[in-house]
């Protein structure tokens, strides 16, 4: 199983109904990629308060590394992509992309 972690800094400006929207559509992939199982995004609630200006973040689970490729690939994810560059404060730099093999 694949883990992809995505945490994002986004432009003070930006209102949470963009924020909740871009998480919706991302969240609706699931039901266009197979092996794509779950979606879970928000805003951090760590006590520790080390997100160095990365206050939201989601991650999604795919069954394999093929299924993970799919969902980049997706032209509905590469749109989202792009959207979600333009929100980040500082674009590219204000995004983090992990992606974790989980056993």
């Amino acid at each position: 199983m694949i883990r992809h972690i995505v945490l994002i800094k986004f432009k003070p400006a930006i209102e949470q109904s963009v924020i909740d929207s871009l998480f919706e559509a991302l969240a609706d992939l699931g039901n266009q990629i197979a092996g794509m199982r779950g979606f879970d995004g928000g805003v951090s609630v760590s006590p520790e308060k080390l997100e160095q200006g990365f206050r939201h973040g989601f991650c999604i689970d795919f069954d394999d590394a093929r299924a993970r490729d799919a969902y980049l690939a997706h032209p509905t994810h590469q749109a989202l992509g792009g959207e979600l560059v333009k929100a980040a404060d500082g674009e590219i730099s204000g995004l983090i992309v992990f992606d974790l093999e989980m056993a």
